[in-house]
């Protein structure tokens, strides 16, 4: 059964480095280890360039929802350059990672998974006006609806809300300039 959360719902926090805010839209608790998570989704505000926070044992996907972007600079000398939304990147968690901003402030996607649960993928939907979207089942998706309008079974879902499915599929239509981040995420098989 699809779960809908809203806007009201999500939780702000700050950044484990205390750098800034994020709002977690959603976090599933890691069945070994309850204070952790498994998976985690947030949006993060980004108001200056500075160090990222160190999850080990987690592997990150950041894409850029808003703003003129950032680079970012791994201390192996990885490099990435996030100037268009709808980019996403990924590095692992416990990587040490510096932002620069490109331009003034900027929104961002975080897809955040535990290496030893699963593995998953973060990407953003922009469907044409009425355009239907089929979301495949996994074990679990988590839809993030940034703008526009979604309908499902004929009932429009909360603007800047979050469809979670747990291993079941759907289909949406999708209107008004409709934009989402798609997370998806498999667990790894015992």
């Amino acid at each position: 059964m699809p779960q809908i959360y809203t806007a009201d719902q999500f939780r702000p926090m700050p950044w484990a480095n205390g750098g800034g805010r994020t709002l977690e839209l959603f976090r599933l608790p890691h069945p070994e280890r309850p204070q952790a998570f498994a998976a985690r989704l947030s949006v993060a505000e980004v108001a200056q360039g500075g160090p990222f926070s160190h999850f080990p044992g987690i592997d990150r996907q950041l894409g850029l929802l808003e703003g003129e972007g950032m680079a970012l600079r791994a201390s192996d000398g990885r490099a990435w350059r996030l100037d268009a939304p709808g980019q996403v990147v990924d590095f692992e968690g416990e990587a040490s990672i510096t932002c620069h901003l490109l331009g003034g402030p900027l929104r961002d996607c975080n897809l955040m998974l535990a290496r030893d649960w699963g593995r998953g993928r973060l990407e953003r939907l922009m469907p044409a006006d009425g355009e239907s979207v089929r979301l495949e089942a996994a074990d679990l998706v988590l839809l993030y609806l940034q703008r526009g309008c979604w309908w499902g079974d004929g009932e429009a879902l909360p603007a800047g809300g979050l469809l979670v499915l747990e291993k079941e599929a759907a289909e949406l239509r999708a209107g008004g300039g409709a934009i989402a981040w798609l997370a998806t995420a498999r667990r790894l098989t015992a």
